[in-house]
Formats: C-alpha cells, sequence, structure tokens
C-alpha cells in the first residue's frame, strides 16, 4: 500500500511537472507576440488545459495499457519508470531545452518492463502499441507540423498580401487568443491522460497484487480488477496539470518564443492553429504524441514560411538532439532504476 502511495504521488508530481514543463507549448507564442502577458497567458493555458484533459481517456488507456503488457508491470517499475521521466524533464527544463515529457514517459515506462521480466523484449507491445502509436507519429509528426505549418502561413501571407501591417497585427492579436485556447485545450486532451494512464495501471496493478484486500469498503474506489480509467484519476490528473501549468515554465518559453523565430501574432496563430489540429486529431485516436515536437516544428514551419533564414537552426539543432535523445535515456534510466530495485 506504501508503494502504491508513493506511485501515485510521483504520477502527480510528473504531471505538475509536465504541466510546468510543457506550459510553454500552449503560450510560448502569444508570449512572444505580446498578444497576452505571461501571467494571463498561464492563466488561459492552465483554464484550457483542465478543459481538455476532462474529454476523454483514449490516450490514458494506450499508455496503460497499449505499451507493456500490463501484467508483468510491477509497482517498483512504474515508480522507476516515474522517477526516470521526472529526471528527465527536470534536466531539460533546466536546460531550457523542449524534449518530450510523452517519450520520457514513455521510455521510462518500457526500459523498467524489460528489467522486471529479466530482459524479456517481449513485453513491449511493438507491433500493436509502440510502433503505429509511438515511433511511427514520433517520425511524422514533426514533419507534418513543419509542412502543415508553412503551408498555412504561405496561405495566410497571400490571403493578406494587401492588407496593412496594422490591420494585420490587430486582427491577428485577436485571433491568436482563440488559436492560444485551442492549443492549449488540445495539450490537456493530450498531455494530461498520459499520468492517468499511469495510475490506472497502478491500481490495476495494486489490485491484481492484492495491496487492496484488507482496506475496508470505504476504499472501494481503489479496486481496479480491469483495466479503466476512474473519473476520480482524471479529475486529480487535470487539476494538477492545470496547477502545474499556472507554474509556468519559462526557460522553455523563452527557447520557443523568442530565441528560434521571431513571432508576429500572425506567425503565433498560424503555429497554434496547427499543433492544436494536430494534437487533437490524435488525441482522438488515442495516440499519445508528443505535443512538443509538434508545436517546435509547426513554428519553424511558420518561420521558413516567412524565409528560411528566419528560423535560428543552430537552436533547432539542439531541441532535436534532446528529442532523439529522451526515447533511449529515459528508457536506460528506467531500466538501470527497476534493476537497482530488483536488486534490494
Amino acid at each position: 500500500m506504501i508503494l502504491f502511495v508513493l506511485v501515485v504521488l510521483a504520477a502527480l508530481a510528473f504531471e505538475y511537472i509536465n504541466g510546468f514543463h510543457d506550459a510553454a507549448n500552449a503560450i510560448a507564442t502569444v508570449v512572444s507576440t505580446k498578444v497576452l502577458t505571461p501571467r494571463q497567458a498561464i492563466a488561459l493555458a492552465a483554464v484550457f488545459n483542465l478543459t481538455g484533459a476532462l474529454m476523454g481517456t483514449a490516450v490514458a488507456s494506450t499508455i496503460g495499457k497499449g505499451m507493456v503488457d500490463p501484467k508483468v508491470v510491477t509497482m517498483p517499475a512504474i515508480l522507476c519508470a516515474l522517477l526516470g521521466a521526472i529526471a528527465w524533464n527536470l534536466l531539460t527544463w533546466w536546460l531550457g531545452l523542449p524534449s518530450s515529457s510523452s517519450h520520457a514517459l514513455i521510455g521510462g515506462l518500457c526500459g523498467a518492463a524489460v528489467a522486471t521480466a529479466r530482459g524479456d523484449w517481449s513485453v513491449l507491445k511493438w507491433n500493436s502499441g509502440l510502433l503505429p502509436k509511438v515511433v511511427i507519429p514520433m517520425v511524422t509528426s514533426p514533419i507534418v507540423g513543419f509542412l502543415v505549418g508553412a503551408l498555412l502561413m504561405f496561405s495566410l501571407l497571400a490571403l493578406l498580401r494587401k492588407s496593412t501591417p496594422h490591420i494585420v497585427h490587430s486582427l491577428f492579436g485577436k485571433l491568436q487568443l482563440v488559436s492560444a485556447a485551442w492549443m492549449a485545450h488540445s495539450h490537456g486532451t493530450n498531455d494530461a491522460q498520459k499520468t492517468m494512464g499511469i495510475i490506472a495501471l497502478a491500481l490495476f496493478t495494486a489490485t491484481a497484487d492484492g495491496a487492496f484486500a484488507s482496506l475496508p469498503s470505504t476504499f472501494d474506489f481503489l479496486r481496479t480488477p480491469d483495466f479503466t480509467v476512474a473519473a476520480w484519476v482524471v479529475v486529480i490528473c487535470a487539476l494538477t496539470m492545470a496547477a502545474g501549468t499556472a507554474a509556468g515554465g519559462w526557460r522553455i518559453i523563452r527557447t520557443l518564443g523568442h530565441k528560434m523565430v521571431k513571432l508576429q501574432p500572425v506567425h503565433g496563430f498560424a503555429a497554434e492553429t496547427t499543433a492544436a489540429l494536430i494534437i487533437h486529431a490524435a488525441s482522438s485516436h488515442g495516440i499519445p504524441l508528443s505535443t512538443t515536437h509538434v508545436i517546435s516544428t509547426s513554428i519553424m514551419g511558420v518561420g521558413a514560411a516567412k524565409r528560411f533564414s528566419a528560423v535560428k537552426w543552430g537552436v533547432v539543432e539542439r531541441i532535436v538532439w534532446a528529442w532523439v535523445l529522451t526515447l533511449p535515456v529515459t528508457a536506460l534510466i528506467g531500466y538501470i532504476l527497476a534493476r537497482a530495485a530488483a536488486a534490494f
């Protein structure tokens, strides 16, 4: 029971860190274009992350039972996966790199599961889960984000070529409020659900292990003989994500909103609309997409539509390295921690 409590606390800590680590995904552009102040933008992101987090559990189910065989997952393995993901998130946050919290969690879970199974890679659901819902989207979503962002920006530039800068700035200053809210909502539909899936997996594992057998009927809500995502799990994760978002993530906001491309409201609108559309589509299909990858490449695409040199490719290179390293590094951390835990 104590181990279960530790897992839930670690999961909520991950959700909170995910909130401020990924707050930049929703609000970096609206801050950099000065449409909203940082405080206003964070408040908007917190509210709409909350509404998004309350919408469905398809992604949670994918994380909880679609990546690894839930029958071989133990409570220590889940805890090790979370600790690995938290460590990577904090490191990349400190470095100001918009890495993927999603891939950090998935990598940690896969590494810990393989360690628990004593090196048996068959515990990974490669063909039904990891390949179609993680690996392929990991490669394709940044490309789609870049191309759609560039295409939308080209289209807007063509439509607005006869408009004065003042009209464009005024119009898209208002429209960017809508796109930023949609981006935050979409982020909530995807990222908040990942922790829901982990807590649901912990409940399922603890129930199977008999951890709740001696508890009075008051705690029946904890008993989860079949993998399901309970309403109370959804609510607590949604609130935690919103609280983390409210804490902000200024280092990453500076990277996305200032260092990579210089943005105006029309560019922010194009990037946010592109990212929100892609993330929303992924969430509806239960795909745990990297919202970080999508918004980052959408910004790159929008910047490249202005002119290719508008994108600061040196900053992009640092970001890409963080993306590439996230899955293997967190998988290794999860594996090492799980093996170490098994030794005690």
